[in-house]
């Protein structure tokens, strides 16, 4: 399984980016997908995450209101869209996803599969 994030780079505060994430080896479909990021200095944090279906999703109270995660199942990628960014949303960002067996979770741990990550760096 290899995932392959993409859509950072550097943009102003008040600026949107649109992070992708492609999955490859297997179909998206049957997990959990998340977003997380870790800043200089910083532990990784969760971001945002959805459920198999979409139909639920999780924001870190810090994005929650300016960031919206999506997915597409037929073309296997997880999105993250992020609107109003600040100079504290730069970090190295990750897509995770889950076991098969996950449905949807906030627990670091259920997430075995990691993308190389893709920065993203705000200027104020």
């Amino acid at each position: 399984v290899q995932l392959q994030a993409s859509g950072g780079g550097l943009a102003q505060a008040g600026g949107s980016l649109r992070l992708s994430c492609a999955v490859s080896g297997r179909t998206v479909s049957p997990a959990a997908m998340a977003w997380l990021r870790q800043a200089p200095g910083k532990e990784r944090e969760f971001v945002a995450t959805i459920s198999r279906s979409g139909g639920s999703t999780f924001y870190t109270s810090s994005v929650k209101g300016r960031s919206t995660i999506s997915r597409d199942n037929a073309k296997n990628t997880v999105y993250l869209q992020m609107n109003s960014l600040k100079p504290e949303d730069t970090a190295v960002y990750y897509c995770a996803a889950a076991s098969l067996s996950t449905s949807y979770s906030q627990n670091l741990k259920d997430y075995n599969y990691w993308g190389q990550g893709t920065q993203v760096t705000v200027s104020s």
